[in-house]
């Protein structure tokens, strides 16, 4: 609930600029994988990476929220409610 609530709130200006950054980035590295001619592995290898890499900073900017307290409401609420999940394995 409180993730889905951090993916919907407002992202920060900041982050939204690393988060098209991150894209960018992303989508370029995609192209070099996916291109048509022979490319040396390590290019490619790295190309594989910054794919990876920006697909974790594009959601993990997603996930910033200008106003955190709103979150901080949503979670306490569910602790005085007592339906706050519990963990099967006993932790």
């Amino acid at each position: 609930m409180v993730l889905e609530k951090r993916w919907k709130a407002k992202t920060p200006k900041f982050w939204k600029k690393v988060q098209k950054i991150a894209i960018i980035a992303g989508t370029v590295a995609g192209v070099i994988i996916a291109a048509p001619v022979t490319l040396p592995a390590a290019v490619v290898t790295a190309a594989g990476y910054l794919v990876t890499a920006g697909t974790v900073a594009a959601t993990l900017s997603q996930l910033t929220v200008e106003n955190y307290k709103d979150l901080e409401t949503v979670t306490n609420k569910k602790k005085k409610d007592g339906k706050e999940s519990k963990s099967t394995s006993g932790n």
